[in-house]
């Protein structure tokens, strides 16, 4: 299958260096952060603070189901990332498909 256009985006914020991973390196960014990414594998306990972190930046939250978002952000264990880069997450934001899809808070 090939990769979507929002995977391509994503990797494109990664080799830009403009890809936060991890809740921690998330809690410590002041600003700058204009979409935030869980993963589908993520606890309910993560999920709960990915909420708080939409909130503190006012953005918008995606959920990747397709797959892990460790394989795509190359940090093992990711259950979260940001993209602090406004032009890729607008981008990214434009070409969603069925792998990255808008969290919406409840549960399955």
């Amino acid at each position: 299958m090939p990769e979507s256009k929002a995977l391509r985006y994503l990797g494109l914020c990664m080799r830009a260096g403009k890809l936060s991973c991890g809740f921690n390196a998330l809690k410590a960014e002041k600003k700058d952060v204009y979409l935030l990414i869980l993963c589908s594998s993520a606890s309910e306990n993560a999920k709960e603070s990915a909420l708080k972190l939409k909130k503190k930046f006012g953005c918008e939250l995606l959920e990747y189901t397709g797959g892990l978002l460790a394989d795509i952000a190359g940090k093992p264990n990711a259950k979260i990332a940001a993209v602090r880069e406004k032009n890729l997450a607008k981008a990214i934001l434009s070409v969603l498909d069925d792998d990255l899809k808008i969290y919406s808070g409840g549960k399955e």
